[in-house]
């Protein structure tokens, strides 16, 4: 039970480290609903009960889920939010794609494999957590559309994902 706490506070605090940091940057609003690839686990203690709500909506904002290179391992900040949207699918109904993407690095074929991957792995957590499979469609892009455009490990830590898209 106690654990159970931990994570949902662990949570809020990664949710709300999220939204202060892309709060705090300019331009445009492609990363809306992202997990930042680099985001840590700090959390803040107080006020826990009274703040589920909140942290729901902030979990439920997350819809783009990053991985590491060359894998398709789901991290723990993104099994958090997906447990929110695999209770708010369980109880609409609604269907929802997931768009498998990876960075540039690596051949055409290799890369749609490896979207594909992503786009399964997000796909069996979601089934797991009781989410019918006919509410779900696997769409692979690859490498074919890139997030950020660029030839740096920042650029393909942010177009190695799996989108969510209602």
């Amino acid at each position: 039970m106690e654990m159970t706490k931990f994570g949902k506070l662990a949570a809020l605090g990664l949710a709300l480290a999220i939204a202060a940091g892309c709060s705090s940057k300019g331009g445009d609003s492609a990363g809306e609903g992202a997990v930042d690839p680099n985001a840590g686990y700090g959390a803040n203690t107080s006020g826990v009960d009274g703040n589920l709500a909140a942290e729901e909506a902030a979990l439920r904002a997350i819809t783009t889920f990053y991985f590491e290179y060359d894998s398709a391992d789901l991290k723990p900040e993104a099994m958090r939010a997906l447990d929110v949207h695999a209770k708010d699918l369980k109880g609409n109904g609604a269907r929802v794609v997931l768009e498998g993407h990876a960075d540039e690095r690596g051949t055409r074929e290799y890369n749609m494999a490896l979207g594909e991957r992503r786009a399964s792995a997000v796909q069996r957590y979601l089934v797991l957590q009781g989410v019918s499979p006919a509410q779900l469609e696997l769409v692979s892009y690859g490498e074919e559309r890139p997030l950020v455009l660029g030839s740096s490990e920042e650029s393909w830590a942010q177009n190695r994902r799996v989108e969510l898209r209602k």
